[in-house]
C-alpha cells in the first residue's frame, strides 16, 4: 500500500473515531494521545527512517491517523479505571510485505533513543532494519517499560552490542527474538526470572559462553533456539523440565559431552534439533520417550554407536537426521517398519553395513528425501521402480560399492541417478527377510519361526 493510500484510510479512521466518539457525547480532544508519547513517536520514526518527513506527512494524533505499524490501545489513565486514553502499545519497524507494511528503515537506521517514553508499549519489532551502518544495542535500550511483552529483532546484520541483565526486569517478558546480528557476549543467568517466556530464540548472532542452568526454571517456555552461535559448554540436563517445550534448537554451536537423559522428560517435543555440535556418547535410548517427536536432527556429531531400537514408539516422526555420526552395525528393520510417515531419512556417510530390509518399502508413500551415501550397505536396493524413479537424485545410495539394483527396480531408475553408481544384482542377491514377532521385526528370528513351524508339523503328523 502506497504512503497516499495509507494517509486516506487513516483519514477515514479518524473521521469515524470521531463520529463514535461525538456520539457518546465525550469531546474527541480528551482521547487524544499524549503529547510526550507523540513527539516520542516521531522521534523515533525519524530514527529509523530519517529521509521521510514523517511530521509532514502525519501531523495529526498518530493514534487517530498514523502509519501502519504504530498500534494504540484505550487503556485507563489511572488506577481507577474510570478513565480510558489512547496509548501506544505496538511499535513495528520494518517494511515485511503488503500485508504486514509497516514504516520502511532507512540506510542510516539507528535504534530509537525514546522508547522509555511509552508507558504502555507491549511491543517493539526490528525487521531488517539496521543493514548498513552499524547500531549498538546498548544498556539504555532495555529501559523499557515493565509493560512490555514482545521483542523481536529480526535480519539486523548490522546490529551489535550484548544481552542485559536488565532484562530480569522486564517481567511480562514472553517473546524475546534477536535472529540474524551481531549480538555477542553470553546469555545472562537473569533470563531465569522471566518465568512468562513462552519463546526464546537468539540464533544465527555471536553468542558465546554456555546455556544457563537456570533455563530450567522457564516453566511456561515452548520454543528455546539459540541455533548458529559460538555457545559452548555441556547440554544443561534442567532443559528436561520445561515440560511445555515444543522446539529445542542448539544446533550449529561447539556444545560438548553426552545427551542428557533428562531430555527424555520432554514429552511435548516436536522438533529437536541438537546437530552440528560435538556432541559424544550414542545415539539416545530416551528418544523413545519423546511420544510427540516430528523432526530429530543429530547429523555432524561425533556420537558413534549403533542406532537404537526406538523406533516402535517414533511412528509419527517426519525427518531424521542422521549424518555423519559414525555410526556402526546395521540399519534396523524396524525403522522400515515403524516409520511409515517419514519425508526425509539421512544416514549417510557413516559406517553402516548390512542389508537393507525389505521392510523399507513402507517408506514409499511418503518419504521425499533418502541418503544413506558413503556407508558400507551391501545387497539389494529394496524399492520398487517407481520409487526409485520418482525420487531420481533424492535416492543417495552412492558410496556402497555392494550395494546393487534388482531388475525390476533398475529398469525404473534407467534413466535415473541411482543407475549411474550402481551395479546391476545378481540372482543370487535376495533381499534380506523380516519377520515379525512381538519385539518387532528381527531377520536373526526368522531361522527359529521356520524350525518351530517344522517341530510343529512333524508333531501333528
Amino acid at each position: 500500500m502506497a504512503v497516499g493510500d495509507c494517509c486516506f484510510v487513516a483519514l477515514v479512521v479518524s473521521l469515524l473515531r470521531c463520529i463514535v466518539v461525538a456520539g457518546e457525547g465525550v469531546e474527541p480532544s480528551l482521547l487524544l494521545l499524549p503529547e510526550r508519547e507523540q513527539e516520542a513517536a516521531y522521534r523515533a520514526l525519524e530514527s529509523v527512517n530519517p529521509s521521510v518527513p514523517w511530521r509532514a506527512l502525519y501531523p495529526d494524533d498518530l493514534c487517530l491517523s498514523g502509519p501502519h505499524g504504530i498500534v494504540c490501545d484505550l487503556l485507563p489513565s489511572s488506577n481507577s479505571g474510570d478513565d480510558e486514553s489512547p496509548h501506544i502499545v505496538e511499535l513495528n519497524f520494518g517494511y515485511v510485505s503488503e500485508f504486514s507494511n509497516n514504516p520502511p528503515c532507512g540506510p542510516d537506521a539507528t535504534l530509537p533513543g525514546t522508547l522509555s517514553s511509552f508507558p504502555f508499549l507491549r511491543k517493539v519489532f526490528f525487521y531488517n532494519c539496521f543493514t548498513s551502518t552499524k547500531v549498538v544495542l546498548s544498556t539504555d535500550f532495555w529501559n523499557l517499560s515493565s509493560a512490555v511483552e514482545e521483542i523481536a529483532f529480526y535480519q539486523n546484520p548490522s546490529l551489535g552490542g550484548s544481552l542485559s541483565n536488565r532484562l530480569a526486569g522486564l517481567s511480562r517478558l514472553s517473546r524475546l527474538i534477536v535472529s540474524g546480528s551481531q549480538i555477542s557476549g553470553t546469555i545472562t543467568s537473569e533470563v531465569g526470572d522471566l518465568r512468562r517466556m513462552e519463546q526464546l530464540i537468539l540464533s544465527r548472532n555471536r553468542l558465546r559462553g554456555e546455556i544457563p542452568r537456570s533455563i530450567g526454571r522457564l516453566g511456561l517456555l515452548k520454543v528455546f533456539d539459540v541455533s548458529g552461535n559460538r555457545i559452548g559448554g555441556a547440554i544443561p540436563s534442567e532443559i528436561g523440565r520445561l515440560a511445555e517445550l515444543v522446539k529445542l534448537d542448539i544446533s550449529s554451536n561447539s556444545i560438548v559431552g553426552r545427551i542428557p537423559a533428562e531430555l527424555g522428560g520432554l514429552s511435548r517435543v516436536e522438533l529437536l534439533d541438537l546437530s552440528e555440535n560435538r556432541l559424544t556418547g550414542g545415539v539416545p535410548a530416551f528418544l523413545a520417550e519423546l511420544k510427540n517427536l516430528r523432526e530429530i536432527h543429530l547429523s555432524g556429531n561425533p556420537l558413534g554407536g549403533a542406532i537404537p531400537e526406538v523406533w516402535e514408539k517414533l511412528g509419527g516422526v517426519l525427518g531424521v537426521g542422521m549424518s555423519r555420526l559414525g555410526l556402526v552395525g546395521s540399519v534396523p528393520s524396524s525403522m522400515g517398519v515403524y516409520l511409515g510417515s517419514v519425508t526425509y531419512l539421512a544416514l549417510d556417510n557413516n559406517k553402516l553395513e548390512g542389508e537393507l530390509s525389505e521392510q523399507f518399502r513402507r517408506m514409499e508413500s511418503t518419504a521425499m528425501e533418502i541418503n544413506l551415501e558413503n556407508n558400507g550397505l551391501r545387497g539389494r536396493v529394496p524399492f520398487s521402480a517407481g520409487f526409485v524413479r520418482r525420487l531420481d537424485g533424492k535416492l543417495r545410495l552412492a558410496g556402497n560399492p555392494d550395494l546393487c539394483l534388482g531388475e525390476e527396480n533398475e529398469a525404473g531408475s534407467r534413466r535415473g541417478a541411482a543407475a549411474s553408481y550402481l551395479r546391476r544384482c545378481n540372482k543370487t542377491a535376495d533381499p534380506q527377510p523380516v519377520l515379525f514377532t512381538s519385539s518387532g521385526f528381527s531377520p536373526e528370528n526368522g531361522s527359529l519361526f521356520y524350525l518351530g513351524v517344522l517341530v510343529v508339523f512333524l508333531v501333528f503328523l
